[in-house]
C-alpha cells in the first residue's frame, strides 16, 4: 500500500504484518544516528518559536508549493498559526498544511512543533482531517504525543549535515516515518527560484515497505519540494 506524500492508515495489525514481511529479507537498516531523547518532554526548556534555519516557522509564514500528481493540480499552503498548543505538557506551534486537488480541499493538518535547546525542531504530532466532496471523511495519521505510546519525533536537527537519520514520527501503527539525509549543498530550481544551500530529505516508514519520499529544504527559507510539488511562493 503506497499512498501519495504520507503514510497510509491500515489496521495495527496488518501494519505489523507488512513490517514483518520487511524484516523476513533481512534485519531493518535503519539506524537512527540521532537520539529522539532530544525531544522528551522533561529534556526542555522548549520554545514554540521555531527559528531553526532550515524550518523557520515564525508567526505568519506562509509557503506554497505546486505541481502536478496523478494529473491532477496539486496545491499545499503551509502556515504557521499565531496558535499553540499544550501537547504532552510541552507548548507548541501549530502549523497548518492545506492541500487542494483540482481546487479541491482533499486535507487540512494542524501539526504540533517545538524547538528543543539545541535548536532541533521537535514534532509533537498532527490533528488531520481527510475531506472528500467537501466533507470530512477521516483523520488518517492523527496522533499525538503521551497518546497511545506515542513520542515526540525530530522534524528537524539543529544542524543537519548528510549521514544523519532520524525518527520523526513514533506513533506505532499509526505513523512511523523516519527519515536519512541523504545531500547537502545541491542547486535546487524551483518555480520561486534557484537555491544551493539545501538539504536533501529521504522519508520511508516500516509500514510502507518499499515506499520512500523526498523533501528539500533551502537555508533560511524552509520547505521548497515536498515530492510532486515545488515552492511557488512565500511570505512574508
Amino acid at each position: 500500500m503506497i499512498c501519495p506524500r504520507r503514510p497510509c492508515v491500515i489496521t495495527a495489525a496488518l501494519c505489523y504484518a507488512l513490517a514483518a514481511c520487511q524484516d523476513s529479507s533481512g534485519p531493518d537498516p535503519f539506524k537512527p544516528t540521532i537520539d529522539i531523547a532530544i525531544c522528551d518532554p522533561s529534556a526542555g526548556p522548549f520554545s514554540a518559536s521555531i527559528t531553526n534555519p532550515y524550518f523557520p516557522a515564525a508567526v505568519g509564514n506562509q509557503w506554497v508549493l505546486e505541481g502536478t500528481e496523478d494529473g491532477k493540480a496539486v496545491v499545499l499552503r503551509i502556515t504557521a498559526l499565531d496558535s499553540v498548543e499544550d501537547i504532552a505538557g510541552v507548548s507548541t506551534r501549530v502549523l497548518e498544511e492545506r492541500e487542494t486537488h483540482d481546487g479541491a480541499l482533499v486535507e487540512v493538518s494542524r501539526n504540533f512543533l517545538a524547538q528543543a535547546p539545541d535548536g532541533s525542531v521537535c514534532y509533537y504530532g498532527e490533528d488531520v482531517d481527510i475531506y472528500q466532496g467537501g466533507v470530512i471523511t477521516g483523520h488518517e495519521s492523527q496522533w499525538r504525543a503521551g497518546v497511545g505510546g506515542a513520542l515526540p519525533g525530530i522534524l528537524m536537527p539543529a544542524l543537519p549535515a548528510v549521514g544523519q537519520a532520524f525518527e520523526q514520527e513514533v506513533a506505532p501503527g499509526v505513523a512511523q516515518d523516519r527519515v536519512e539525509i541523504v545531500a547537502a549543498g545541491e542547486t535546487v530550481t524551483v518555480p520561486f527560484g534557484s537555491f544551493s544551500n539545501t538539504i536533501r530529505f529521504r522519508e520511508t516508514t516500516p509500514l510502507e515497505p518499499g515506499a520512500s519520499s523526498t523533501k528539500v529544504f533551502a537555508q533560511s527559507l524552509g520547505p521548497i519540494v515536498d515530492d510532486a510539488v515545488r515552492l511557488s511562493g512565500k511570505s512574508p
